[in-house]
């Protein structure tokens, strides 16, 4: 019976369980997945390597965004300091600008003013161009002569008028293609009159008569000399008082 038993048991072999259970041939430790935890500790530690470059590169951004910051944030106060210094400037500028505009405003007057008082103190002066000039001369009695001989005044009215001043204006001037005028300052307005109506007698001839006036005024008029002639040629009936153009009586105006 044992024999049988003997012969009938079976006979132990060996599986794959029993070939993993065994100890390993090699010395090192293999983890689940095949690899050493040599190779996955320095897979770690180049990672956390890689980590620590990374937080290190982070922390630098940080220090330069905070750097950008403050420097926004002093350039964003310089802007508002210029903005507020500009904007003072900017009144001033204006207040200057008043200050300018009125004092023009006041100087015009004040010239205005003095060109009306140079007018005013001309009023009873004549000026007479053309008149020959000789050395020596009596400007008064060159005056008169021109008078009675060319405006054709009777001798008694002439010898009757009144001069406060008569002489040439500006220096004398050697070779000089035309005589200086003479202004003749009258002493009574209504025979300087008299002697301006008579000036229709020198058309055609190189002589002329005419009231004394500033520069400014005398520029104003050649202006409207011009306009004058134009506006006759249409049939308005246009005159020039001073430095003003007077159509069908009333003021023109450009």
């Amino acid at each position: 019976m044992k024999k049988n038993q003997n012969a009938c048991s079976p006979v132990k072999s060996e599986t794959p369980s029993s070939k993993r259970s065994r100890p390993a041939d090699s010395p090192e430790t293999t983890s689940p997945t095949g690899k050493s935890f040599t190779d996955i500790l320095d897979s770690i530690d180049k990672r956390l390597s890689s980590f620590d470059a990374r937080l290190s590169l982070v922390e630098i951004l940080h220090r330069e965004f905070k750097s950008l910051r403050e420097s926004l944030e002093f350039s964003q106060q310089q802007v508002e300091t210029l903005a507020a210094e500009n904007a003072s400037l900017r009144d001033s500028v204006k207040s200057l600008t008043e200050n300018v505009t009125h004092l023009n405003e006041e100087n015009k007057k004040i010239k205005e003013t003095v060109i009306d008082l140079q007018a005013r103190s001309m009023r009873d002066n004549l000026v007479f161009s053309g008149i020959p000039e000789s050395a020596e001369e009596d400007a008064e009695a060159t005056v008169k002569s021109f008078i009675k001989t060319y405006l054709k005044l009777p001798e008694d009215t002439v010898e009757n008028i009144c001069f406060e001043r008569v002489h040439r204006l500006g220096a004398k001037k050697p070779g000089a293609p035309r005589p200086r005028p003479i202004v003749a300052k009258f002493g009574y307005f209504k025979q300087k009159e008299q002697v301006k109506s008579r000036g229709r007698e020198l058309k055609g001839t190189d002589f002329s008569v005419n009231d004394q006036f500033p520069k400014e005024i005398l520029e104003r008029r050649k202006v409207l000399f011009p306009i004058r002639r134009s506006l006759i040629q249409k049939g308005s009936r246009a005159v020039i008082a001073v430095d003003r153009l007077y159509v069908d009586g009333r003021l023109y105006r450009d």
